[in-house]
């Protein structure tokens, strides 16, 4: 087993030892790949995320029997959400005893099929080398995403001399790489009549290395950007074609300019609940183009005029020299005018504003680190205020939403890109998840970085309460957080804490230049603020609120 996770180049993995994998991690004792002992298996899957979201490569990671694989689900959903590669090899009880309640038993492989790409119960030591072989293959190929490899403990100690395969025949299971030449032409042909287009770039962009293509299409249209959540860093975000984030908590002018556009051409993008809104209204007299390697994609959310089943970076090439230069001005002058009008913004006063701490941090690390956000409030501000220049820069749980995913995967993006500075984003709720690993970044000196936005809330749902549910607030209020700058430093941990925006620059610039080890940042901000621009859930773009509302609002009918 190890000796084939070696051909496959794996260089870390992530996990937490016990009695089924015992053989597994011996095995690791004389092997060149490194073990990174993690304090809970979540955050060893979400490191192992980090790691390839970060890299390209896949992330692996080791785990025991029963709630040693289980404590993986939360990792593995959020992958396969996500579409990341993540391999997850559980060690299982002997073979004899599957289906017999033994001790740490599970049925890993049955817990799992809605979370994975694929799996694997290995019943067969001989089947070890095909097995690795084809789950790496699975997990990096056409839309990536998580595998398990469950092993029976007594196949992993007994012996196997079956041969090494670099080998794949996996009938049925096909990659689309390039285009339909029909459908790109079609594309190329409403592109031409439209004058009024926008580019809404996805993930899937990010996945496949399409921004040069993007940017290359976008300036020959002479067409604005926009991207989702996980589609930041695709293109630059300080180009003066893009637009920013779409969507939920997207910039008003993206917003504005999805709203009003007569054309929108999604690129690894999948239409979700949080771009779109109510899906009647969205974009509803636009000629709407998708192009996808997943054709599962294809009408489950919208109806689009023409899909394109392909890589993103391939179809977009294809389709640059099809198209020429269109009559765009007036469409580029309102799109700049509303960004003059409707430009992202914070109070200056009344104490520390996380919006300002982000801002700063932007300044700061110049737009050159790798951000890694979890999931709330300041997830919403990161991604307004961090304007993310580079392909991978950008880390952030997208459809699972996965609190707790924030600082486990800043470390494994560190330890796939060690020359990069990485920050982690993280609130104080979401930061209590998987605070263990501050032991994991301490015992390897691994030099990344923490901002905790510490509201004393569950900031994003207090939100929605304050303004759906008449500020009833219901389990929302963190008293009883700890001083995270103590416990950080009882970790052994350099620690800093923001309580003024005068010393925000002067710690921000500290932390960012500190390379000796983990530090961690805490940010004392202001309790009750709120995100904006915000669509309601289940509400049309138009209803967008760029402002705090005046007045009783309508219960969403999506979720916060």
């Amino acid at each position: 087993m190890v000796q084939c996770l070696e051909r496959e180049g794996v260089e870390y993995i992530f996990g937490l030892s016990g009695g089924a994998a015992m053989p597994i991690f011996d095995a690791l004792v004389d092997s060149k790949i490194r073990l990174i002992l993690t304090r809970h298996e979540q955050g060893a899957t979400h490191m192992a995320d980090g790691y390839a979201r970060a890299t390209g490569r896949p992330g692996v990671v080791l785990v025991t029997s029963g709630p040693g694989a289980t404590n993986t689900v939360t990792g593995l959903l959020t992958a396969l959400m996500d579409s990341v590669p993540v391999i997850v090899i559980c060690g299982q009880v002997i073979a004899p005893n599957l289906g017999t309640d033994a001790f740490q038993e599970a049925d890993v492989t049955g817990i799992t099929y809605p979370v994975v790409k694929h799996s694997y119960l290995v019943k067969n030591a001989p089947d070890i080398p095909q097995i690795v072989r084809e789950a790496f293959y699975l997990a990096t190929t056409g839309r990536p995403g998580p595998v398990v490899i469950d092993v029976p403990k007594d196949l992993s100690q007994g012996p196997c001399e079956a041969p090494f395969t670099d080998e794949v025949d996996l009938p049925g299971y096909k990659i689309p790489l390039r285009g339909d030449p029909a459908a790109i032409e079609e594309a190329a042909g409403y592109l031409m009549k439209s004058r009024r287009p926008v580019l809404y770039v996805g993930h899937g962009a990010v996945i496949s290395g399409a921004g040069k293509a993007i940017m290359s299409l976008a300036e020959k249209l002479r067409a604005p950007i926009v991207n989702t959540l996980l589609g930041k860093g695709a293109t630059d975000e300080t180009h003066p074609l893009h637009l920013g984030m779409l969507g939920m908590h997207g910039t008003a002018y993206a917003n504005k300019a999805v709203t009003d556009c007569d054309l929108i051409l999604a690129i690894g993008a999948r239409w979700d609940d949080r771009v779109t809104g109510k899906v009647e209204t969205f974009c509803s007299d636009a000629v709407k183009i998708h192009v996808d390697i997943d054709p599962a994609e294809f009408n489950k959310v919208i109806h689009p005029d023409v899909c394109i089943e392909g890589d993103a970076r391939l179809v977009v090439e294809d389709l640059i020299p099809q198209v020429d230069v269109l009559d765009t001005a007036e469409w580029l002058e309102r799109c700049n005018k509303w960004r003059k009008q409707y430009p992202l913004k914070y109070p200056k006063q009344g104490g520390l504003r996380a919006q300002h701490v982000l801002d700063r941090l932007n300044a700061i690390t110049r737009g050159e680190a790798i951000v890694v956000a979890d999931v709330g409030q300041h997830q919403m501000w990161a991604a307004q205020f961090c304007k993310t220049r580079a392909n991978r820069h950008w880390l952030t749980t997208g459809g699972a939403g996965t609190m707790g995913y924030g600082f486990p995967a800043a470390i494994g993006a560190k330890f796939g890109q060690p020359d990069k500075k990485v920050w982690a984003v993280v609130g104080d709720g979401g930061f209590q998840m998987t605070q263990a690993e501050l032991a994991t970044a301490q015992v390897h000196d691994l030099a990344v970085k923490c901002l905790v936005v510490n509201n004393n809330y569950l900031g994003m749902v207090r939100q929605w309460q304050e303004l759906f549910f008449n500020n009833r607030l219901s389990g929302v209020d963190l008293e009883g957080n700890p001083d995270f700058v103590k416990l950080a430093r009882a970790y052994g941990l350099k620690a800093l804490r923001i309580r003024r925006p005068a010393d925000i620059d002067r710690i921000l610039t500290e932390a960012h230049e500190y390379d000796e080890g983990p530090v961690l940042v805490v940010a004392e901000v202001v309790k009750g603020d709120n995100v904006f621009p915000m669509i309601p859930g289940g509400a049309s773009i138009a209803d967008m609120l760029i402002e705090p509302p005046k007045g009783k609002l309508e219960k969403p009918v999506g979720s916060a």
